[in-house]
């Protein structure tokens, strides 16, 4: 039994696998949950030759693709295809978010996590889908954590000028800001379903429980919980910027209503003592 060798990359947020269906002629509609799998004469349409062997790619509505025993001149083909139908991926860049897997069947040998390979003592079907399945989650991951540090960093920077008594942010900035918080939730939580298993694993319990082993080893729900739980916070933060700033506006309005009357008397008395 040889070694399956995998390559996750996080490439953007969103991918409409029906689109490339279609392109590819594939005769199926294909839901948020389900990969798209290119093999065989797809995949050797796409690549202008024959793929390698046991090579697979398998492409995620998330934003996220593996590839299974694919060369790097494969993948950079893959890409500038994709690139076609989904023009905000960057080619120059799309290895930023990446992991890097083996399967490793070992005859005889008990089912081992490491941080570059598992160990397995016999090939099942389920394995390539479900290893695929969660290095893709965890690469999808990496980018949103990244995401997340950098609205952080901004709102920091905010929360900085608030303790030295200014917050110069409008409208528009604080609307800016929102727009990033609730799309940054909806591609983690509404998106990527990090709680949400494969359809195998409801009828196979071996690869239930190896599903959740693995899943468990890159820490998914954990990591998961720790982007919710921040991005709570963050729609906290931006509650109070927006409560502060509205105060802020109304007491302008106050002394701009105490000053007109200051000046309305001041006109009346001038025109008495005219």
């Amino acid at each position: 039994m040889n070694d399956l060798n995998f390559k996750a990359f996080a490439v953007t947020n969103e991918i409409d696998l029906n689109k490339i269906a279609v392109e590819c002629n594939i005769r199926k509609k294909y839901t948020w949950e389900e990969p798209l799998l290119l093999q065989d004469q797809v995949l050797k349409v796409i690549l202008g030759e024959e793929p390698g062997k046991d090579e697979k790619i398998l492409v995620f509505s998330f934003g996220s693709i593996v590839f299974i025993n694919s060369t790097q001149q494969h993948i950079e083909i893959l890409m500038r295809y994709l690139k076609t139908i989904k023009p905000d991926v960057d080619i120059g860049r799309y290895d930023r978010f990446q992991d890097v897997y083996v399967l490793h069947p070992v005859a005889g040998e008990e089912i081992e996590f490491t941080d570059r390979f598992v160990q397995i003592p016999n090939m099942e079907l389920f394995y390539p889908e479900l290893i695929s399945i969660v290095i893709a989650k965890s690469v999808a991951l990496e980018k949103i954590e990244e995401q997340l540090g950098k609205i952080l960093d901004d709102l920091e920077s905010k929360i900085d000028n608030l303790e030295k008594g200014k917050l110069n942010i409008g409208h528009k900035e604080l609307a800016k800001t929102t727009s990033r918080i609730v799309r940054h939730e909806y591609n983690t939580i509404a998106y990527i379903m990090i709680l949400d298993k494969p359809d195998i694993t409801w009828i196979n319990s071996d690869a239930a429980d190896f599903y959740e082993k693995m899943a468990e080893f890159f820490e998914l729900n954990d990591r998961y919980e720790v982007i919710k739980s921040k991005t709570e916070i963050l729609k906290s933060i931006i509650d109070g910027f927006g409560t502060i700033s509205h105060s802020i506006r109304g007491l302008f309005v106050e002394w701009v209503i105490v000053l007109l009357i200051v000046i309305e008397v001041v006109l009346m008395l001038f025109d008495l003592i005219r």
